[in-house]
């Protein structure tokens, strides 16, 4: 695990790519489904896969928009009422603008530039912010990085050492074999926690990294183990002018 995670990594540091200007937008285009599970539980229902696509302020200032299939476009972090996102692939939620700083929950591209490259002290940083989260703190560690890695775009550096700190967490195993909400098969770095295994899929050869799935670890009510409760696959990343704003194709 520790050496498929340096080996992302190393890819990740490697990455070629435009700066992210301060004004500009962080664009991430995905497509995207969750399961749905009848408040009587019972097994759970997979909708079709569809197509996402979240413009996030690079530096907070201006307003943030999500447009997504079959669903109204969502202004995100405006002035009055406002939607937030609690993580990649969240339904949008009614909330107040409160004006508080970006931070390891919340955060901008230019939050993401000023964390730590030292991945003992980025994991501490993040040990430290999410502390007293749910039973198991090596869990929201784990899903805390993944959600920083997954509809945002991490400077290459942050990128490289948000992996290295993944390494240092207990638990997290490889799976040989996954693949992304689109059908591109890779190798995935994995957690199980809580009857769930989430995992997070690279290209085999170059260790760009996918998208995310979740799946059950053990047979339940919703379904047997290894049934697919959540998948994503990123397409696109690119710094954008405006919200909106599509890169060329």
């Amino acid at each position: 695990m520790a050496r498929l995670l340096d080996r992302i990594a190393l890819a990740a540091a490697r990455e070629d790519r435009p700066t992210v200007r301060t004004g500009q937008f962080v664009y991430v285009e995905s497509r995207v489904a969750h399961a749905a599970q009848s408040a009587g539980g019972g097994p759970v229902t997979m909708p079709p896969v569809h197509r996402r696509q979240v413009w996030l302020s690079a530096d907070g200032s201006r307003p943030g928009l999500l447009r997504e299939a079959g669903q109204p476009d969502s202004v995100l972090d405006a002035e009055g009422p406002v939607q937030n996102l609690d993580g990649p692939g969240a339904t949008p939620r009614p909330g107040t603008l409160h004006g508080s700083a970006p931070s390891i929950d919340d955060p901008t591209h230019a939050y993401l530039a000023s964390l730590p490259t030292d991945p003992d002290a980025l994991l501490r940083l993040i040990r430290e912010e999410t502390r007293g989260r749910g039973p198991d703190p090596d869990q929201q560690a784990f899903t805390t990085i993944g959600d920083l890695l997954a509809e945002n775009w991490a400077p290459p550096r942050v990128g490289a050492a948000l992996y290295r700190a993944a390494a240092r967490i207990p638990g997290v195993t490889v799976v040989r074999a996954a693949a992304d909400a689109t059908g591109r098969e890779g190798v995935a770095v994995a957690r199980t926690a809580h009857g769930r295994q989430t995992q997070w899929i690279f290209d085999r050869t170059t260790y760009t990294y996918l998208g995310e799935r979740t799946v059950l670890s053990g047979t339940g009510d919703a379904g047997p183990a290894g049934t697919v409760v959540g998948t994503s696959a990123v397409l696109t990343r690119a710094a954008v002018d405006r919200a909106g704003e599509t890169p060329p194709r």
